[in-house]
């Protein structure tokens, strides 16, 4: 038994490595695709690096059952199989990475409900930046002389296959922001500047990261860069933490940076974002198994300090898909889907996941929440307030059974808790609550260009994060914009059509009717004036209907990732164009 347990540890971790392989080669696509400005390309590859991880855990599974056979469920050789691994990757970078995909092919097999330390690794266990011992390379620029001179060196560190454009214009626009932008740093002050030698990509844009060093203090440092028809350029310079962390952020699809080890680039990260989460950092990075596993530790090891605070209903209308709980003092939600939905909703469960999926593969554009899906969760069932205890077990009870003092919740997703909107503007002030309002609009205006339509545009569906952006997060009637039949309301032919109760004319699932939107959103006179003049042309069918035409040809208008506050003024004008506000 021992040569089998060493066999198929070796197995199991050379089925990691060749999926760590392909994962690398997918991401080393992303320096051609940004170069010739292949945006179509690149979604392809992400969408097919989503895909990856199970598509390589299902070939190590099969090779495992042929050669386990009847012995696949043999817990003292899988108590072995643990061991034995753990000796064959002790000195492999990305150790963690490595036994969060034995567990993946563990749990496949037992179908575990909560943990099994006997044959897994547990996750609680697993602290992934304690033993950095390969540090990411980084590009260190010594401040001795001008900055513009030295940002110009900054740019020629860094080898594309596409020229420069402009990079004595790009580097003198970087040194001009920095002296508007410190101007408690005098020009000596800056010593130098540190960044990643890995060049990390997303949609249309590649991304220098790193800090910059003054004498007693650092500042975070990205430089965006876009492709032009002549060459590279800077398209901004993101040096305000709010911002980077919005890059970096739950809101955002994957990066693709192509880094040797991935633990200490998210300890570097976390230098820049002290308060980011590490989860969503590994999710970012595009190790999204990873993001559930320090998801997982982190909330279980805060759950288990408390073990007197109860879950409870999150705030909010209660849902008639999704039934949505929290522990108040987390900043997360587990939404369930309801066995049965309250009229009028037609919404199958398989269709309900189908829209997560569909979030899961899309561009965010900075107004979608990451939605992890986990299953098997088992909880105490002392933690749960009596109230939500017993709609779980009425309302959701194809995912939820008790076991003895447990609960274990087959199946839901795991989003961060934001302020539901039509709460919001109830508990700020006026001036606050009109920003939400005309944020609200453009949250509206960026998915829609994504090619993403929310459905239910009721405020209930929105939630506000910490830096006061409106953020989509109900995704049962989420739809392609594409897909949607955008109508005007027809015209009622009598004083009965009028009268009617409801719609008098035929309407199908797939029809929109945008001059209706307005009409249902609860908002004051005033904060209804104000939305319409500054996003009243997403309530016109005739935009609706430019949009899709523009998304059927691939010229839709690109979302922005960051404000147009931090852009530059190096790059081509045509490049600049329809810039709008932050996606």
């Amino acid at each position: 038994m021992q040569v089998l347990s060493e066999g198929v540890a070796a197995k199991i971790r050379d089925g990691f490595a060749d999926y760590h392989a392909r994962f690398a080669a997918i991401t080393r696509r992303a320096r051609t695709r940004f170069e010739t400005r292949d945006a179509a390309g690149m979604r392809a590859d992400l969408v097919e690096r989503i895909g990856l991880y199970d598509v390589c855990v299902s070939q190590t599974q099969q090779w495992l059952e042929r050669v386990l056979g009847a012995h696949a469920q043999d817990r003292a050789l899988w108590a072995r199989i643990r061991d034995a691994y753990a000796h064959a990757v002790a000195d492999l970078l990305d150790q963690e990475l490595y036994k969060t995909w034995y567990n993946t092919l563990t749990r496949r097999f037992f179908r575990t409900l909560g943990v099994d330390p006997a044959i897994e690794f547990v996750a609680l266990d697993i602290e992934p930046t304690d033993h950095i011992t390969h540090p990411v390379a980084r590009h260190s620029y010594a401040v001795q002389s001008e900055l513009a001179a030295v940002f110009e060196r900054v740019l020629q560190g860094y080898r594309f296959s596409v020229p420069w454009a402009h990079p004595a214009r790009c580097a003198d626009a970087m040194a001009r922001a920095v002296r508007e932008r410190f101007t408690h740093w005098s020009a000596s002050q800056f010593v130098q500047i540190e960044l990643l030698e890995t060049v990390f990509y997303r949609e249309q844009r590649a991304y220098l990261v790193g800090r910059a060093f003054g004498e007693y203090r650092h500042t975070p440092l990205v430089i965006a860069l876009e492709s032009g028809p002549d060459g590279l350029f800077v398209d901004a310079l993101l040096t305000d933490r709010d911002h980077i962390a919005q890059l970096f952020g739950y809101t955002r699809s994957h990066f693709f940076a192509d880094l040797p080890t991935v633990g200490d680039a998210v300890v570097f990260l976390r230098s820049l974002l002290p308060h980011k989460p590490v989860d969503e950092l590994y999710t970012v990075l595009g190790r999204a198994k990873q993001g559930k596993t320090e998801r997982y530790r982190a909330f279980f090891r805060h759950l288990t300090q408390r073990p007197d605070e109860q879950f409870v209903h999150a705030d909010g209308e209660r849902g008639m898909v999704m039934l949505v709980f929290t522990l108040p003092s987390w900043p997360l939600v587990f939404k369930l889907i309801r066995d049965r939905f309250a009229y009028p909703k037609e919404t199958a469960r398989e269709e309900v996941m189908a829209k997560y999926r569909i979030v899961s593969h899309h561009d965010r554009a900075g107004r979608l929440v990451d939605a992890q899906e986990f299953r098997h969760l088992r909880f105490p069932r002392r933690q749960f307030a009596p109230e939500l205890l017993e709609e779980l077990m009425t309302s959701c009870a194809s995912s939820v059974q008790a076991e003895g003092e447990d609960i274990v919740i087959a199946h839901c997703y795991v989003e961060r808790r934001l302020r539901p909107l039509n709460l919001y503007l109830k508990e700020v002030p006026a001036e606050d609550a009109m920003r939400a309002v005309i944020d609200y609009g453009q949250a509206i205006r960026d998915l829609a260009r994504s090619d993403i339509f929310p459905g239910d545009l009721l405020l209930k569906n929105f939630g506000v994060t910490r830096n006061h952006r409106a953020i989509f997060y109900d995704y049962d009637e989420l739809a392609l914009v594409r897909d949607c039949r955008f109508k005007r309301l027809p015209k009622a032919r009598s004083d009965e059509e009028e009268m009617h109760h409801g719609a008098w004319f035929y309407v199908d699932p797939s029809d929109v009717f945008p001059e209706e939107f307005p009409r249902f959103l609860g908002l004051t006179a005033e904060q209804h004036e104000a939305l319409l003049r500054a996003h009243g042309d997403i309530f016109d069918v005739d935009w609706w209907l430019a949009l899709q035409d523009s998304l059927r040809r691939g010229e839709a208008e690109e979302v922005m990732p960051y404000p147009d506050s931090v852009r530059l003024i190096a790059g081509p004008t045509a490049h600049r164009a329809g810039a709008g506000a932050a996606g």
